[in-house]
Formats: C-alpha cells, structure tokens, sequence
C-alpha cells in the first residue's frame, strides 16, 4: 500500500471568470488527489509585474501518492487543459497551480523547488494557508508560517467556495 502525503496547493486567477477558474481546477484536482480542505479566496494586488488585474487566490490541502515531479507534470497538464495561455513570468494568468509544501519533503532542483521558494513573503500564500492549517511550519527554517504573515497585508477575503462539514462547493 503506497502512503499518501499531505500536500497544500496555491490556486490564482486574474484573467476571465476568476472564481471559475479556481473552482474548475479544485474540481479537477479532486479527480486524482483527495481533496481535505479549502481556504476562503482572496482578493489581493499583483506581485512582480503590477500592471495588471487583481488576484483571486486559495490554498487548498489534499492527499496524494503522485511523487512531486509527477504531481507538478499532471498541475501542468491541467492549467493547460484549463486554458491556461504561457504568458511573462508573473503575467496575468487564467489558472495558477503551486506546489506549496509537499509533506515535509524538501526538493530544490531547477524545474520545482519545494517549499515554494516565496513561500515566507506571499501573503496570498500564507493567509490562507494558515487560515486552513494554522500550525504549519516552514519545513527548511523550522518556523512558524503565521510568523511571516505581514500584519499590513493587501490580502482581503473575496468568496467562500466551500462547505468545510460537506465537501461540497457553493
């Protein structure tokens, strides 16, 4: 029996019908991952090219037995299926998928690094990452996430998408 592993995803839009696209893509994880819980979606400004719309963005936690070069393959696959078009790095985009922790694996190689490298200075990350797991820690620095939490952050509640007691979408 293969054991699974508790993995947290990021999820953001900023082109289109950005809930939707959000919603499709939990919808569509939760085709080959267990889901377990989704945080509120946020609104928040854009990070690295500001030029552009605003964000929606979600952690999500699932199980999963894929290995992490694996799982980033099938998230691919699915923004693409998603309609996501290859933009500027940090561009507008339709659907985002990251990898932001995978258990407590480390993995710094050039196509995925594990924690996500901006792990500690995205709110958009670590609001509602902690929102759903308030007691994570940052698997290299041992820290606290809620400890990198910017008390000024941009981030505000958008939409509740998700019946935490039925696993159901709203």
């Amino acid at each position: 029996m293969v054991a699974c592993t508790k993995i947290y995803l990021a999820l953001g839009s900023n082109l289109g019908d950005r809930i939707n696209y959000i919603i499709q893509a939990i919808d569509a994880l939760s085709s080959f991952l267990k889901l377990k819980k989704v945080s509120t979606v946020y609104k928040n400004p854009p990070w690295g090219i500001t030029s552009q719309p605003e964000f929606l963005n979600c952690v999500a936690e699932f199980e999963t037995t894929l290995p992490p070069f694996e799982l980033l393959k099938a998230l691919k696959e699915l923004e693409k299926s998603l309609g996501r078009i290859e933009r500027e790095r940090w561009g507008p985009r339709e659907i985002d998928i990251d990898i932001l922790l995978y258990g407590e694996t480390v993995v710094n190689h050039e196509e995925l690094k594990i924690p996500h490298p901006y792990l500690n200075s995205r709110d958009f990350f670590l609001i509602p990452l902690v929102e759903i797991s308030e007691d994570l820690y940052h698997p290299v620095s041992k820290k606290p996430l809620k400890s990198y939490i910017d008390k000024n952050s941009l981030c505000e509640p958008f939409a509740c998408i998700y019946q935490r007691s039925s696993l159901r979408f709203v």
